[in-house]
């Protein structure tokens, strides 16, 4: 039997530390199909855990490098032709070798191919899902409240991540609310992206999809309200966010944590 959610909620912070530390010790690779534009920021992010990003989409090689990865990142942000093949590729292999994978269905609310393939793709039984309300909206055809989330993650069997002013993370059975992070996340390109990718390298060492969504969401915001102290602006903050998450202890994401 599971202890209560608000156990649950009061050992995040500790769960967390837990998590970033099996990252940092086992250094796992996250391969990453993802919006041209989030490469960057994406690789940084995995390297300040000591993750190992790769990200190539090549046919011919795709297969081998998803064998050789601990996580997949699926990101629709930038969903050329190419793109399209390699996550079919990604996603047969990955299957075959089990996996976990990490859906992230960018922008599907304002194009109606975008959001049929999504819905082929959450179909596949991706192990979390990390997306926006407006995202969620159109993926499941259900307004963002937590009756539809938890709906849709039991059907999909997965851990549902909605980010926003407050994070909300759900599977079939359990909820949190993390309120941590700061205003100028949401002046970066990619942070959104880089939360994904963040969440599929603790997904490589937590079988537990619920908590380590949770736990990835809790990091970042932790490190980004960090960043924020010190930032004079979007620039600044991108820099400032990166060492952040380089140096985030324990201590730090006890004493900031807002779990509800």
């Amino acid at each position: 039997m599971q202890p209560p959610q608000t156990d649950i909620a009061r050992a995040l912070p500790q769960i967390a530390a837990d998590i970033l530390a099996r990252v940092r010790r086992q250094g796992p690779r996250v391969h990453c199909i993802t919006n041209s534009v989030a490469q960057e920021l994406t690789a940084n992010v995995l390297l300040a855990v000591n993750g190992l990003p790769s990200m190539t989409i090549a046919a011919a090689e795709i297969a081998d490098f998803v064998d050789r990865a601990d996580a997949l990142l699926v990101n629709l942000g930038t969903l050329d032709n190419e793109r399209r093949t390699a996550i079919g590729l990604a996603l047969d292999r990955a299957g075959a070798k089990n996996r976990p994978w990490v859906l992230d269905p960018v922008l599907i609310d304002l194009s109606a191919p975008r959001t049929a393939f999504a819905r082929t793709l959450a179909a596949r039984n991706p192990t979390a899902i990390r997306l926006n309300a407006r995202e969620f909206a159109a993926l499941a055809q259900a307004e963002p409240e937590a009756t539809a989330l938890a709906r849709f993650a039991s059907e999909r069997h997965c851990a549902i991540g909605l980010t926003g002013e407050t994070d909300l993370v759900v599977d079939a059975v359990r909820r949190f609310g993390i309120a941590n992070g700061h205003a100028l996340m949401a002046r970066i390109t990619a942070m959104g992206c880089a939360a994904s990718a963040l969440v599929a390298a603790c997904l490589a060492v937590e079988k537990d999809a619920f908590l380590a969504s949770a736990s990835a969401l809790l990091i970042f915001g932790v490190a980004g309200e960090i960043a924020g102290e010190d930032a004079h602006g979007p620039g600044t903050f991108a820099a400032a966010f990166l060492d952040a998450l380089y140096e985030l202890d324990a201590g730090e994401i006890a004493d900031r944590a807002e779990v509800k």
